[in-house]
């Protein structure tokens, strides 16, 4: 067994074939193909299922990958304090981002880029997903740091965050409308929650920070929410909502300033839902000291907490 055959493996799973996994590795695929089954003749025990569209470890394969990955960390850190010695910090770092997420609250471009300058020798994979798959991620070590979405104030087993972004939901609608009409205990600016039972509403996908803290204030309000249709883009939504084919229930600041006049905007209350954003990392931190050092300079350059960010972040809280 190989320190490099432990690489190819992790490697493989994390882009869930061997075509990307040898772009990445600059290497051949048949030649990574056959280190992997070198060590899978050496252990005597398939260790990746090669069946599906995308190749993914064998119970095997799962049992043996947190291991792997101590292994490399072991081998990287040796490596890292030889370099403390120099001065040079290198390594790999992964980051996972809510999509959008990028470019209202802190330009992610611009702070990766002063890192890069910085520190050449650090790769760092930037990576989207929903915050469900991200939260996962980062327990068993596949995410270093994430920005996510979440319904939480506190975070869960595992994790540990800074929460950068803390809004309430409304409910976006396009004004003298059918789903205007009868809404039960509408003020002109605020609505209650259990005004939305069974009409059509529009939102973010389940995972989502947004999507959870609506499924449940809707929960404690005795009603599951009828979602007629979702999409991961709140631009999106908006259009829907302004065309008349539901009730959007967005982060506030996200209620469509493009279309300004053609939809009314209502402060969800009775009880208000909340949509944060949060930057995340394993609750020990991260393992590497490249990515130690990106969490220290995302969480100096990031915004502190903001009840009513102006013009709201991307798509705050999903």
């Amino acid at each position: 067994m190989e320190l490099r055959q432990l690489r190819y493996l992790v490697c493989v799973v994390e882009e869930g074939g061997f075509t990307r996994a040898a772009a990445r590795l600059h290497l051949s695929q048949p030649g990574l193909s056959a280190q992997i089954r070198q060590l899978e003749k050496e252990l005597g025990q398939p260790l990746l299922d090669r069946s599906g569209r995308s190749v993914t470890p064998t119970e095997v394969g799962r049992a043996v990958l947190p291991y792997a990955r101590a292994a490399l960390a072991a081998a990287d850190a040796v490596q890292q304090t030889v370099d403390a010695y120099t001065g040079l910090l290198r390594g790999r770092v992964t980051l996972g981002m809510v999509s959008g997420a990028a470019g209202h609250a802190f330009d992610i471009a611009a702070l990766l880029a002063d890192f890069h300058d910085d520190h050449p020798s650090v790769e760092v994979a930037l990576t989207e997903d929903s915050t469900e798959r991200m939260q996962a991620a980062l327990v068993t070590g596949e995410l270093d740091i994430a920005v996510l979405g979440t319904a939480e104030e506190v975070p869960p087993p595992g994790t540990a965050f800074q929460t950068v972004i803390d809004v309430p939901l409304v409910a976006v609608v396009a004004p003298g409308g059918p789903l205007l009409e009868g809404l039960d205990g509408l003020d002109g600016t605020s609505l209650p929650l259990a005004a939305l039972r069974d009409r059509p509403l529009i939102c973010l996908p389940r995972g989502t920070g947004v999507r959870a803290a609506l499924e449940r204030g809707c929960s404690q309000a005795g009603f599951r929410p009828r979602v007629t249709f979702e999409a991961a883009a709140p631009h999106l939504l908006v259009q829907l909502a302004a065309r008349g084919l539901g009730i959007a229930v967005l982060p506030a600041g996200e209620d469509g300033s493009p279309l300004d006049g053609h939809l009314r905007t209502l402060r969800i209350v009775r009880p208000e839902m909340r949509a944060r954003v949060a930057l995340a990392w394993q609750a020990t931190g991260p393992s590497s000291p490249a990515a130690r050092k990106l969490l220290d300079r995302l969480r100096e350059a990031l915004p502190k907490p903001s009840p009513n960010p102006p013009g709201g972040w991307g798509v705050t809280g999903s």
